[in-house]
């Protein structure tokens, strides 16, 4: 598993690089983010490299902030293999919450963010059909 952060924000303006000036004043690395937006709100997910410090100063600058688990699987660059992930995961009955990449690795594996209504279970069927979900320090190799 790994620790996201979900940030409640005004739909404005700057709003987004309100939260990145935190983050690079205190120097935490931002790996993947995504945006769901209404037209007044928006939650922000984001995976930084150091979770707990990020919510404390989110926090301490004025923002609602929670952190939760989500699991990142590797996928091979090819067309169809994010259908075999989702297709599996709604065969064994699990709901997908939401979905977004990361956008920067060095290995150049593509890694999807996923959220369900049963991580665990989730986990335990990738990795049993040969897929690698791996955890929070793998995420930034």
């Amino acid at each position: 598993m790994i620790k996201q952060l979900s940030i409640f924000i005004q739909n404005e303006v700057g709003s987004v690089a309100s939260i990145t000036a935190v983050l690079k004043k205190h120097n935490i690395n931002l790996r993947a983010i995504a945006t769901f937006d209404t037209p007044q709100f928006a939650i922000l997910r984001m995976i930084v490299d150091q979770p707990e410090k990020a919510k404390t100063l989110l926090i301490e600058s004025g923002f609602a902030v929670t952190m939760s688990d989500a699991i990142a699987v590797e996928l091979e660059d090819k067309p169809g293999v994010l259908h075999d992930v989702l297709q599996l995961i709604a065969d064994a009955g699990i709901g997908i919450n939401y979905i977004y990449s990361i956008v920067f690795r060095q290995k150049n594996v593509p890694l999807i963010i996923i959220n369900t209504d049963n991580l665990d279970k989730t986990k335990q069927i990738l990795i049993e059909k040969g897929y690698s979900v791996p955890d929070q320090e793998d995420v930034y190799l």
